[in-house]
């Protein structure tokens, strides 16, 4: 299984975005955790759930309300038992399952044009990654063969951005697929991914929790690796989840419509 359930067919004509769960839920959990979303722009985009290819304890949190609905999945190791696997091994792996998704999307008859990606927590941290990996690929060589994403909704995402083509970025200064996602602890650690160029241009939209214990980590992504002049930033009254109230939503999808006239600003 690559996705969710499709969306509506009445969607089938409606640009598309690729959404990203985090780890240690699913695709079918994500799509009931971005309802709310859903509901406001059902007429607008097409929003398409792609399932993590390897298997995963759940996740915090996820227990109490989606503990019938797995198995659960997750994009890369955030966990120290979870096993190691080379780190093209899992670039291959994720784009794999994309690809994937956004095939059975359109052999279901949906027709529009793929323009956003979106990811909550470790999605998003895939996401964003995904982004830098298609800028970096378009400066270089004109085009990046996989993905053409103009915008991308980073909910919840934790810095920094991961290694996702090691051809583009052979120096380590971007922590590599096949390692545990959490944040260096040591402050020495830290710097290490500060200060080396890693910008990404491509408009992006962050939507922080105040109440979130992650919150430093995903100021940190929005401030130290992403461009200025691109980056929108919502900021609510709640936890590591996605909106759900109306007006949360509200507020999120209205900086969507504003983010997706953003013009890049890499080329």
């Amino acid at each position: 299984m690559h996705s969710a359930p499709a969306p509506d067919q009445f969607t089938r004509h409606l640009p598309r975005i690729l959404c990203l769960h985090g780890g240690g839920t699913n695709a079918r959990i994500f799509r009931a955790q971005c309802r709310g979303i859903v509901a406001q722009l059902k007429s607008e985009y097409r929003l398409v759930f792609a399932q993590a290819p390897f298997e995963s304890q759940a996740g915090p949190d996820v227990t109490p309300a989606y503990g019938e609905w797995g198995p659960f999945r997750r994009w890369l190791r955030w966990l120290p038992d979870q096993p190691y696997a080379h780190p093209n091994f899992v670039i291959e792996q994720i784009d794999g399952t994309l690809m994937d998704a956004m095939a059975a999307d359109t052999r279901a008859g949906a027709t529009g044009e793929w323009v956003g990606i979106l990811g909550f927590s470790q999605g998003a941290k895939v996401a964003a990654s995904i982004l830098y990996r298609q800028q970096l690929r378009q400066q270089s060589l004109d085009q990046d063969d996989l993905f053409n994403f103009q915008f991308g909704i980073l909910i919840a995402g934790r810095a920094p951005i991961v290694s996702l083509d090691p051809d583009l970025w052979p120096d380590q200064t971007l922590p590599d697929a096949s390692q545990l996602t959490d944040w260096p602890k040591r402050d020495s650690d830290k710097r290490r991914f500060y200060g080396n160029g890693h910008i990404l241009g491509i408009p992006t939209l962050h939507v922080h929790g105040l109440n979130d214990e992650g919150l430093e980590l995903h100021r940190s992504l929005f401030e130290n690796f992403c461009d200025s002049r691109s980056r929108r930033l919502v900021e609510w009254d709640g936890a590591h989840q996605v909106p759900l109230k109306y007006k949360d939503v509200q507020v999120v999808v209205e900086q969507i419509r504003n983010l997706a006239a953003s013009p890049t600003l890499y080329t």
